[in-house]
């Protein structure tokens, strides 16, 4: 197969932070979500070193022939590809940062240099320090009674260079993640211009480490490998849940596979530090800006009362499908409903799940929770069930990568109040978003199932888009309960006739829809593959993609992240259009669309199509049998295929390009608020 057509992952991904890092460059962006953007590369760029470069790195010792199955390319030729991309790609994130910072000015917002400022400031600093963070903060010398301290991940540490009277030199070292001490210190008598903390330690070193020269100073950032597998260390002799508390410990304490420095120092010292840290040189990367931007959220809460530095203020509206006057179950009876987050209000599916807590016919309520709010009113009404009597099953994924420790309070509680929890199976994430309640009516059970996109989040469900799907189709119903029985006795799902259903009932029968679109268009029919993800990597749907593409069925693909498969290539690809949409909201739903209009296949799902969610984790993908539902899926596809203000096209070289906005400029996310609002308002 023509390796023109592959994309590697790992590429691809950078390729999709850098158009996050487009919408910080953005000028027609407010300048305060400017700065939010900015903040998102950084910290998908954290995860992007604890997760996938952790990898990487650890196949390149296991392994250093083991080659990516779509470019060949071996780990180290990936490391070496990314470590180009990603200084390249940092040069763009410091100019774009100090134009943002620089535009702030304007309003009032400063980070100052503390070199620059005048002696009455310096003076005040100074006697800040003194009473506010010399008290508190640990400073330790590097000798041979002081081993080299372990530098927690992602925390910002002062580092010196100290040479004593003798000329010998050791390294001071002062953690300056301090909670005691306030990140932002604005100073008294000029509003609005700050210092940070990290800077103001390290400012006064020689205050600290009296009687040394200092060399050089600088402050350092270590990333260290997250990427832990759970499943290949459980020891069944083990409480699972005591076990992920474990693993949460051992994350922590991983290899450094990162090291930022705020400060130009001597190639001896950076290696000095790379010793200790047991990191390859290459790793170390030169900011020129602060090394956590968390700081910002501070400065935006303080600017809220001037509008235009940040998006219009919008509200999640009231769905025309529901009235919360009505009994929601009653509706979901009368025919399929379906929300769209975060232009729809969650409200209605957290009615139905507290009315059922409180209804006398409803026997189980049953769900799958992946990730959940801090403060979650889903766990809350499931409590709220248990402790009314009914029958409240929860499956609580424990390996949801860096909500561990949220998801292991929330399953105490759930167990407290009565629900029976477990917490998924052998070998496999369970990933699906899915809700059952049963009801018992004149000898009759009734299913009430919810499918969704997303998690069950109030936060997220403000902030990414998600679809969510409310039936009491009987079908549909028994093949939910199927799924719950199944995980309960840790097993998976072996036959389904409606839900497509990972690991063993949802790439086969993508793959075999997609046969199906190739033998309409060998026979001459019209044949059509929408498809809406948020990642591109299955190489078993990709080759059957390209089979698609050269048999002559077009092909729409809108995937927000990675994607390996390049489009347009001719003879292969050139059927293919592949979109991805960067905006103000998180675009997070899955949909599936087969074949045109008149004999449409269509579906919502939990997964995409990486073989991670297609053969290594329980997902669910749920039929639109709705007409109503069906239109509006389509229109929302259509929309975003239409949009030129927020979707940037991945061309046949592998490069995103801004579309060109030829007629009436459309931004598909507002599209879709201006639609909530609207339809709310025909609602009252």
């Amino acid at each position: 197969m023509n390796n023109n057509i592959f994309m590697n992952r790992e590429l691809s991904w950078l390729k999709f932070n850098a158009r996050v890092l487009e919408e910080a460059e953005n000028a027609k962006n407010p300048l305060c979500e400017r700065l939010t953007f900015a903040s998102i590369y950084q910290s998908n760029l954290d995860e992007f070193f604890m997760v996938r470069v952790g990898s990487l790195i650890d196949q390149m010792y296991l392994d250093e022939n083991i080659r990516d199955n779509k470019t060949n390319m071996t780990p180290k030729e990936q490391l070496e590809a990314i470590l180009h991309q990603v200084n390249k790609m940092n040069r763009k994130r410091d100019a774009v940062y100090e134009e943002i910072m620089d535009s702030m000015e304007e309003y009032g917002v400063r980070i100052a240099s503390i070199r620059k400022l005048e002696k009455r400031q310096k003076e005040y600093l100074e006697r800040y320090f003194d009473d506010e963070i010399a008290p508190i903060i640990s400073p330790s010398i590097v000798g041979k009674r002081q081993p080299f301290p372990f530098l927690k991940n992602k925390e910002i540490y002062a580092v010196v260079v100290l040479e004593t009277k003798r000329g010998k030199e050791k390294l001071g070292i002062i953690p300056c993640s301090n909670g005691g001490v306030a990140r932002l210190i604005e100073l008294p008598d000029e509003k609005g211009t700050y210092v940070l903390s990290e800077e103001l330690i390290l400012h006064h070193m020689p205050r600290v480490f009296k009687g040394y020269h200092i060399k050089a100073k600088s402050l350092i950032r270590v990333t260290r490998n997250a990427d832990i597998d759970a499943d290949a260390l459980y020891d069944e002799d083990l409480d699972y849940r005591d076990f992920m508390v474990e693993i949460i410990k051992r994350r922590k304490k991983l290899a450094p596979v990162r090291l930022e420095l705020s400060r130009g120092m001597d190639g001896d010292i950076v290696n000095t530090l790379c010793e200790y840290l047991d990191l390859d040189t290459n790793y170390v990367f030169r900011s020129y800006i602060p090394l956590d931007l968390s700081f910002i959220f501070q400065i935006q809460d303080g600017l809220r009362m001037t509008p235009e530095l940040f998006y219009e203020k919008r509200i999640p509206q009231k769905s025309p499908q529901f009235d919360t006057s009505r009994s929601i179950l009653e509706q979901i009876k009368e025919g399929d409903r379906m929300l769209s987050y975060p232009y729809e209000s969650m409200k209605p599916f957290l009615q139905m799940l507290r009315e059922a807590a409180n209804d006398d016919d409803v026997l189980s309520i049953k769900m799958t929770l992946y990730r959940v709010a801090k403060q979650s009113k889903v766990v809350e009404a499931l409590i709220d069930a248990a402790e009314n009597g009914k029958e409240v099953l929860v499956l609580v994924e424990l390996k949801a990568r860096f909500d561990e420790e949220n998801n292991i309070e929330w399953s105490r509680r759930l167990e407290d109040a009565g629900c029976r929890v477990i917490y998924g199976l052998d070998g496999y994430k369970v990933h699906s978003k899915l809700c059952q309640i049963t009801k018992k009516t004149d000898n009759h059970v009734e299913y009430y199932t919810q499918i969704g996109t997303g998690n069950y989040n109030e936060k997220t469900a403000r902030l990414y888009t998600d679809l969510s799907l409310m039936t009491a189709n009987e079908d549909i119903g028994l093949e939910a309960a199927t799924v719950f029985q199944a995980l309960s006795m840790g097993e998976t799902v072996e036959h389904t006739g409606h839900l497509l259903v990972a690991p063993k009932c949802l790439q086969n029968k993508i793959l075999a829809m997609i046969d199906e679109e190739i033998a309409h268009a060998n026979a001459g029919e019209p044949a059509y593959i929408g498809v809406k993800i948020n990642s591109l990597t299955d190489r078993k749907i990709i080759g059957k993609l390209i089979a698609a593409s050269k048999a002559g069925v077009k092909i729409d693909m809108i995937v927000r992240g990675i994607c390996c498969l390049i489009p347009g290539v001719e003879g292969e690809t050139d059927n293919i259009r592949v979109i991805s949409i960067v905006g103000r909201y998180l675009e997070h739903s899955r949909i599936y669309i087969f074949g045109p209009q008149e004999r449409q296949k269509i579906y919502i799902a939990s997964a995409d199509f990486m073989t991670r969610n297609t053969l290594r984790r329980v997902e669910v993908a749920a039929p639109i049998y709705e007409e109503a539902l069906r239109l509006q899926l389509n229109e929302m596809f259509i929309t975003m295929l239409s949009d030129n203000q927020k979707a940037r096209q991945l061309d046949s070289e592998g490069n995103y390009k801004i579309l060109p906005s030829g007629g009436a400029p459309l931004n598909s996310q507002e599209f879709f608020v201006q639609q909530a609002y609207n339809n709310a308002e025909g609602v009252g």
